[in-house]
Order: structure tokens, then C-alpha cells, then sequence
């Protein structure tokens, strides 16, 4: 009885399927028929505020507003407060020498190893710190043997990134 059943639901499917899709494929393109009202012309007329006004909303609402000329005598006294300031430290690296550490990394050597071999070249001021920091960020497998370079120049994270790639 069920697979009797079964058979019927999908006759009875196929059936109107079948019939639905002749009516579809048979029928007009006719579409319904479209009234237009034809109303009196109204306009609206957009009201521009003035650059005064604009301003004054703007500001109003916490923006600050500048002309075109005030941004690029802003940006310009930037750039010269910014030349005049890198040129000071450039003249303190000069007189400090740079030191130069190649660490030779070979296999099963840690983090701490290589704090150690840092901090004997006065790169860092602890090595077990130094190991803490890699273990925290999540570097100690990173370590590959090798050679790498580091000088007294490069950054703290430039180092990590150096050694533990």
C-alpha cells in the first residue's frame, strides 16, 4: 500500500508539473493595463547653505574645518617640525659605534641560548626576559638554524623578527 501511494504522489506531481508548465509556455505575454494621472507640475527647489553656514554646522558638531590653503601650511610646518627633529638623533647614532652580532643558531638551541648570546653582546639586558618575551608571543618553534645578523641599530622586534622568522 505504500509504495502504491508513493507511486500516486509522484504521478499526481509530474501530472500537474506537466500542466502547469503548458499553461506557462502557452500563455499570452499580455500585460495589464496601465493607467497614468497626469498631475499638476509641482517643483522643489534644493536650498544650498552657504560655505558660512556649512561651517558653522560642521563645527557645531565637532569637525574641524580648514581651507585648503590652512591644510597645506599644516602639513608643510609638519614636515619641517619633522626634518629638524630626525636630524638631531641622526647626529647622536653617529657617535655611537654599532655593534654588529652574527648568531650562528644550530640545532637544539632555545630562546634562552640565544638571549645569552645577546645579552653578551649587550643587545638585550636580560636573556631569561628575552625568553620569557619569545615564549609569550608564541616564537620558540620559529627558531630555525642558521646565521643571522643583528646590529645594535635594529629595533628589539626587528631582532625577533630577524632571528625567529
Amino acid at each position: 500500500m505504500k509504495i502504491n501511494l508513493l507511486t500516486s504522489f509522484a504521478a499526481g506531481m509530474l501530472i500537474t508539473t506537466t500542466v502547469c508548465g503548458a499553461v506557462y509556455l502557452s500563455g499570452k505575454n499580455d500585460t495589464a493595463p496601465v493607467t497614468v494621472k497626469s498631475s499638476a507640475a509641482t517643483s522643489t527647489v534644493k536650498v544650498q547653505p552657504s560655505e558660512k553656514e556649512m561651517k558653522q554646522k560642521l563645527e557645531s558638531m565637532g569637525y574641524v574645518v580648514q581651507s585648503k590653503a590652512e591644510l597645506d601650511k599644516q602639513k608643510q610646518d609638519a614636515k619641517t617640525s619633522t626634518a629638524t627633529t630626525t636630524a638631531a638623533p641622526k647626529a647622536q647614532e653617529t657617535t655611537q659605534p654599532v655593534t654588529n652580532v652574527v648568531v650562528n643558531v644550530t640545532e637544539g638551541m632555545t630562546s634562552i641560548d640565544v638571549g645569552r648570546i645577546l645579552q653578551a653582546s649587550n643587545l638585550v639586558k636580560d636573556a631569561f626576559a628575552f625568553s620569557k618575551n619569545i615564549e609569550g608571543r608564541g616564537l620558540e618553534r620559529k627558531l630555525r638554524p642558521g646565521v643571522y645578523n643583528v646590529n645594535s641599530k635594529m629595533t628589539y622586534n626587528e631582532m625577533v623578527a630577524t632571528i625567529f622568522k
